[in-house]
């Protein structure tokens, strides 16, 4: 089910002669940058595993399962060819296995196509991929909540390592989010214990995942997590191998790293925010509640601004469709409807158990329309004293643009600088930007 057909006429409330669209200005956000220059990674990677907590879990003749997920993780690649390298290098057999829940339409082909698209193959890294959906059931938590596992790696590895983001989340916030215990959990967990586990609720995860973790380690032959911080930039800023023995504590702290370095929007007052492209590849929600300040569910969601209204532009193309997120704006196109794969989309909400990001915004005929739309209805009683804000997603907040009435704003402020004249709107005969 790819695209739908969008019949469309042009809505009346408001012409160009009524709004003015602002002069855009652009500008530079400035954040704390640690990161890592893509050539030493080999070399981090390498001195982890000469740490003693390390290299005293690999044996000569083990077969290790090196689980890797989804998303757009910087280096992914490249960490995961020097994780296998090193573990040859300590004389063990290492395979990858797709540790990534539903995800490639919980197919296991499709798990292999999604890694293939970041780089991860047999060929680039050096190891063969184990791709299955099958699962074992290692036993329950809490009140009775049952913990899956891929069964490939619990029957056929003698070692189990995680290579893991650590992130904010981006549907709940608690001490643990997105990292190695999310992927030992629902990760590795496939689409049967992903679903599962979704079924209890967001709410519920920040207590749940630390236990349903903790009952992996403790039940298949897990020994550590490779894991990754990026900075605001979306470059790798720190790579540590954590022990069994340090989870889930010393995730905590990186964790709190992580939201230290992530990118933000350095001014508050938003009415309109344009974002050309969401995508799976720059969030699991296509585009990053704790950036934009609004969840499928919540429209104060963490620490981000108060946005009044949001448009989406377009898909990333290594989306391959899948719109997930799309609910979250007020705001979209024809040619973005036209590009979802519905059922992709729908498979990963459904699973998630978090509909809202599949749900439609207002469509309207062009991007044109869309943003006059957004701004006739921002709430203020004069439109062109919008303050408007566009991006190109929300991992991409080095370079942005502001409306000309909030240049003088972002030209005081000590993190941000003006980087050019206003700009007039340009948009092509079909009514989308130029530019």
């Amino acid at each position: 089910m790819k695209g739908m057909n969008v019949n469309l006429g042009r809505v009346s409330y408001a012409t160009e002669g009524d709004i003015r669209l602002p002069r855009m200005v652009p500008v530079i956000q400035q954040f704390a940058s640690g990161g890592i220059d893509p050539d030493r990674i080999e070399r981090m990677v390498g001195d982890e595993f000469h740490k003693d907590s390390i290299r005293g879990k690999i044996r000569p003749g083990m077969r290790i399962a090196v689980g890797v997920g989804s998303r757009g993780i910087e280096n992914i690649s490249c960490i995961v060819k020097a994780v296998v390298a090193e573990l040859r290098k300590l004389g063990a057999d290492p395979f990858i296995v797709p540790a990534m829940g539903s995800h490639g339409g919980a197919t296991a082909e499709g798990q292999v196509r999604v890694l293939a698209g970041y780089g991860v193959t047999e060929r680039e890294i050096g190891a063969p991929i184990a791709a299955s959906m099958d699962t074992v059931r290692l036993g329950s938590v809490l009140d009775g909540v049952e913990v899956h596992f891929d069964r490939t790696a619990y029957e056929q590895a003698d070692g189990i390592i995680a290579v893991a983001r650590i992130k904010p989340h981006t549907d709940f916030k608690a001490s643990i989010e997105s990292g190695i215990m999310k992927m030992l959990g629902i990760g590795f967990g496939k689409h049967k214990g992903a679903s599962y586990l979704h079924r209890f609720g967001m709410d519920r995860f920040g207590m749940l995942l630390p236990e349903v973790g903790k009952l992996i380690m403790e039940r298949t032959p897990f020994l550590f997590g490779v894991a990754i911080v990026e900075d605001a930039y979306h470059q790798t800023a720190l790579l540590e191998a954590v022990p069994r023995e340090l989870l889930p504590g010393r995730e905590e702290e990186l964790l709190a790293e992580a939201k230290r370095l992530m990118p933000r929007f350095l001014l508050d007052d938003i009415d309109v925010l344009i974002v050309d492209e969401i995508g799976k590849n720059i969030s699991g929600s296509g585009m990053d509640p704790n950036v934009i300040g609004r969840s499928g569910t919540d429209r104060s969601f963490g620490d981000g601004p108060s946005i009044n209204k949001i448009v989406v532009r377009g898909l990333t193309p290594e989306t391959k469709g899948s719109a997930v997120g799309i609910g979250i704006a007020d705001f979209t196109t024809r040619q973005v409807v036209e590009q979802i794969d519905f059922a992709a989309m729908y498979t990963n909400v459904i699973t998630a158990m978090e509909i809202s990001g599949g749900k439609l915004p207002i469509i309207l005929h062009d991007d044109r329309e869309a943003v006059f739309a957004a701004m006739y209805t921002a709430g203020r009683r004069d439109p062109e004293g919008v303050r408007i804000v566009r991006i190109r997603n929300t991992l991409a907040l080095h370079n942005i643009l502001v409306s000309e009435n909030m240049a003088a704003e972002a030209e005081a402020h000590p993190m941000m600088k003006l980087d050019g004249s206003p700009r007039e709107w340009r948009f092509d005969a079909s009514g989308n930007v130029a530019d």
